[in-house]
């Protein structure tokens, strides 16, 4: 579908759900282009969530209730360099600094070709979270994720147009994955 023809999901978010995984839920009907990312909703979300290592959320289409894409989300903490925790206005001697991760985000094969902005709503869901957490349970001032660029070379590309920028400390290694951080109070 020629992207100019997508709906774009940003202007009218009340053609999706967000709900938690659970047991009852099918998950057949999704498929991304990454196996890993299959694998991991089909086979590794539902013993995490029960570990207590990641909660998992499932973005639905309200009229059809089939998963359009998925987030897996845990608790994490940075370490800014001096230079960092300037540009963020963070006068504290913390050593690391209070983050939630998404450690897993995909999008359905069938529904990127349908809906226009389903990552970037997916990340503003999950900003949402983290400043629910802050408002009721405890502190986060970061969306942290590791862009795999490994499977989707394009992904740093995504996130930099998301607000998020790559630590310092890992720039320049040669890695399958970029660090990157996003400050949900400022902008840098």
């Amino acid at each position: 579908m020629n992207s100019s023809k997508k709906k774009s999901i940003l202007t009218d978010k009340r053609l999706f759900s967000l709900v938690q995984l659970n047991e009852k839920i099918s998950l057949e009907s999704f498929h991304c282009q990454i196996d890993e990312y299959n694998n991991y909703l089909f086979n590794e979300a539902i013993r995490s969530q029960k570990d207590q290592m990641a909660l998992t959320w499932l973005l639905r289409e309200r009229s059809s209730e089939i998963i359009v894409a998925y987030m897996s989300l845990i608790s994490d903490a940075i370490k800014l360099s001096a230079t960092e925790k300037e540009l963020h206005q963070l006068d504290y001697h913390f050593k690391t600094i209070p983050a939630m991760k998404i450690a897993k985000l995909a999008v359905s094969t069938a529904f990127q070709q349908k809906y226009k902005g389903i990552g970037t709503l997916m990340i503003e869901m999950a900003i949402q979270i983290a400043e629910s957490c802050n408002e009721q349970h405890f502190a986060c001032r970061f969306i942290t994720v590791d862009a795999d660029i490994e499977h989707n070379e394009t992904v740093f590309n995504f996130y930099e147009k998301n607000g998020f920028i790559p630590n310092e400390e890992i720039k320049g290694k040669n890695r399958k994955t970029i660090s990157m951080r996003r400050d949900i109070l400022f902008r840098a």
